[in-house]
């Protein structure tokens, strides 16, 4: 049984600083091995982050995939603002629109996890 819930929220533009958002794929699949509860959130330029790594070609994609099963999903508004809605629906990642069209933080929080921003 997991003893820690963990929310890792990403909201690093992958070709501003590829290393943190590899630093928060590489966190969730640690804890995901040691069993624990994980969500992966992708937010505000995050998801342009998303539309990277699904992509074969990305080094990080193979990291990605292994994670995949905990991706909750993306930030619907921020998705589209980004123009990576499309991509990101046809790669069955839910746009989430809890508040206003938003991801919702507080809902992770409310739900027990503790959110960790990458």
């Amino acid at each position: 049984m997991p003893s820690l819930k963990i929310a890792v929220v990403i909201f690093e533009d992958i070709k501003r600083d590829s290393g943190r958002v590899y630093r928060a794929l590489i966190t969730a699949e640690e804890l995901i091995e040691a069993g624990e509860d994980v969500t992966v959130v992708f937010d505000g330029s995050g998801t342009e982050s998303l539309a990277a790594v699904l992509d074969p070609d990305s080094r990080l994609h193979t990291l990605f995939e292994r994670i995949r099963p905990h991706v909750r999903g993306a930030c619907k508004h921020c998705a589209r603002s980004h123009r990576v809605a499309d991509v990101t629906e046809a790669a069955g990642i839910a746009l989430l629109s809890e508040y206003k069209q938003h991801a919702s933080l507080p809902a992770l929080v409310r739900e027990g996890y503790t959110v960790l921003t990458f």
